[in-house]
């Protein structure tokens, strides 16, 4: 199975997100679309693109940035609760009908400021089971006419979109990426999700995942292709090992001079993938060969409380054991954005996609 890269894209609207340079036009169109066009440039798929109340909104973002490129792919993340699944699915066929077959999905499940967009509070399980029922009904009106749901939390009757999803080869729908590390979210992720997203764990705990993923698929009577798998993760590249873990402690040290200043979202670090993220700093600093933890104990969540660190063949051999896991899908990234899309494109990809081409 081919391997694909994929960038992030923060979609914030105050600056110097996780080291990036505070600009005021730093998430302007002509940023934006510099960063995607230098995604196309240095060989990556495209870009996930951040979510959240309080960010811009991403379907917008994918749109502007597919408009001034050519094959730059928008993971887009979005919110069942947020957005109803019929105006949802309409939206996403609408510029995957005008980027030509280029959208993906990210569903995201975890606690948000729910109020403010007018939705409620609701217990984990509830919440989970809310998205399998989003994630049901967006497939089949991506694919199906006159479509009739009746579910405990979205009905729809004889609905049929226009236009619907291109088939093309393969490709029926958006492939749809999912995350979350609670016993409700891989059960939705076992039947519903194309493709699983972990945080940066250690080997040994994405091994036990993916293989109690299989089962529960197998437990559960998934209905759809395999479940793939991705990998979610800071990449910290410098041009040798010895650099980089110089640079890569300074930049935690600097960390926590500044440990409680930036806002935190006040649900992050209680979701069942945070919190095994941030017990990895307990086992020690550096797990595996170059699994940095560190940056988690200073206020770093999601993808930045760890970090791989090296140079490029570092790194590279680093994802290579996950992609000896059963890991196709890489979402990567480190600041200053531009430039490291730049670096890892030239000098990281290169030695990935020597991997892929061997599968």
């Amino acid at each position: 199975m081919s391997l694909e890269f994929l960038w992030y894209i923060p979609n914030q609207v105050t600056p110097g997100h996780r080291g990036e340079p505070v600009t005021a036009d730093h998430n302007s169109l002509a940023t934006l679309h510099a960063q995607a066009r230098a995604l196309e440039d240095h060989g990556w798929k495209g870009a996930l693109i951040g979510t959240g109340w309080g960010r811009p909104d991403t379907i917008t973002v994918a749109t502007a940035l597919a408009a001034g490129t050519t094959t730059f792919e928008p993971l887009i993340a979005i919110r069942p609760g947020y957005w109803r699944p019929a105006n949802f699915a309409s939206a996403a066929a609408t510029l995957d009908h005008l980027s030509g077959g280029r959208v993906r999905v990210n569903i995201v499940s975890g606690k948000d400021n729910l109020g403010a967009y007018g939705e409620t509070e609701s217990d984990q399980p509830d919440r989970y089971a809310r998205t399998k029922e989003f994630l049901q009904l967006i497939r089949k009106l991506w694919t199906e006419e006159n479509v009739t749901y009746r579910g405990e939390h979205y009905q729809v009757t004889e609905s049929t979109l226009e236009p619907r999803i291109t088939p093309r080869g393969d490709r029926r729908h958006p492939t749809l990426y999912f995350g979350g590390a609670s016993e409700a979210a891989e059960r939705v992720a076992a039947t519903e999700a194309d493709v699983q997203l972990f945080w940066g764990e250690p080997l040994e705990g994405v091994r036990e995942r993916i293989e109690r993923l299989r089962s529960l698929s197998e437990e559960l009577g998934r209905e759809h292709a395999p479940l793939e798998f991705g990998l979610r993760i800071t990449t910290f590249v410098r041009d040798t090992t010895e650099q980089a873990w110089a640079e890569a402690e300074a930049k935690v040290a600097e960390m926590a001079k500044n440990a409680g200043v930036s806002p935190q979202n006040p649900h992050g670090r209680t979701a069942v993938g945070q919190q095994r993220l941030l017990d990895l700093a307990a086992r020690g600093d550096v797990l595996d060969d170059n699994l940095y933890t560190a940056p988690g104990r200073f206020g770093s969540g999601g993808a930045a409380t760890t970090w791989l660190v090296g140079s490029p063949a570092d790194v590279a051999a680093s994802l290579r054991k996950y992609r000896d896991l059963g890991i196709t899908h890489f979402v990567l990234s480190d600041t200053p954005y531009l430039r490291e899309i730049e670096r890892q494109g030239s000098q990281l990809l290169p030695l990935l996609q020597e991997v892929g081409a061997n599968t």
